[in-house]
């Protein structure tokens, strides 16, 4: 199965450029043989744009969501991608991911649970959980965003759950590099799963973005990267390694979750 990651550089508070794009590289990405297409951090709206980004949330079903859903359908392609979502009922802003399937409906949703920083905290409330995975074309994906990779116990949550492959766009700026170049492959690798790591790139709005997405496997070595700038890289998923790579790297079956209990009760400081 082959994955599409669009490292992009987006539109800032321009919703309908962005998905103008998003048609473009839907249709590239198609071609290329990918079944899936995976957008960044808060792609529809923009990440660094302050207030504005209370205006340009969106409910889960609004209409960015029906015009993401007809470009998937044309193309035959699932779609992944990062905005602000509205809650109306609960009246606050989540940072958000949602997947729509090549049929053009909804697949998967998911509220990003650890915020990074004052701006992000200032603008939207933290998720309440990890979300099962979903599936598509055989494989069970999950999903995280940015900041929640950094965390060992999400991915491992994710994977205890069902996940072959997770899902993650991001926002990452240039002085966390050891993100892409270090964490997202060891998370690949101490809990078997693969990781679409698709980033941001230039500069929004004075914060420059470092790029280098990638697609890291089981064995925790790279199979597509992109560099710092614009792009769309195609890697592919092979699930069959799992079995043969966890007879080398045995971390889920040699676990000792009896010895593991205080780290959930540990309080926050």
């Amino acid at each position: 199965m082959k994955l599409a990651l669009w490292q992009t550089r987006g539109f800032p508070a321009d919703k309908a450029a962005n998905l103008a794009a998003l048609d473009r590289t839907a249709a590239a990405a198609a071609a290329a043989g990918a079944a899936l297409l995976i957008c960044p951090e808060c792609w529809l709206c923009g990440y660094n744009i302050g207030s504005a980004v209370t205006a340009l949330a969106e409910d889960r079903a609004g209409p960015s969501s029906g015009r993401i859903g007809e470009i998937a359908r044309t193309h035959r392609i699932a779609i992944a991608y990062g905005y602000a979502e509205r809650d109306e009922q609960l009246g606050c802003l989540y940072n958000a991911a949602q997947v729509i399937g090549p049929d053009g409906a909804p697949l998967a949703h998911y509220r990003k649970v650890h915020l990074f920083g004052p701006d992000e905290r200032a603008a939207y409330r933290a998720g309440g959980c990890f979300e099962p995975p979903f599936e598509l074309m055989g494989v069970r994906f999950g999903l995280l965003i940015c900041y929640d990779v950094e965390f060992p116990e999400a991915v491992r949550a994710l994977k205890l759950l069902g996940a072959q492959a997770i899902l993650i766009p991001t926002a990452l700026t240039d002085e966390y590099s050891a993100v892409a170049r270090l964490i997202v492959p060891a998370r690949s690798l101490e809990s078997q799963v693969f990781i679409a790591y698709c980033n941001r790139a230039g500069v929004e709005n004075g914060m420059r973005f470092l790029g280098g997405s990638c697609l890291s496997s089981v064995d925790g070595e790279i199979t597509a990267a992109a560099g710092r700038t614009e792009a769309l890289i195609i890697g592919e998923l092979d699930v069959g390694l799992c079995e043969t790579t966890a007879r080398v790297f045995p971390y889920l079956a040699d676990r000792r979750p009896e010895l593991y209990q205080p780290l959930a009760r540990v309080a926050r400081t």
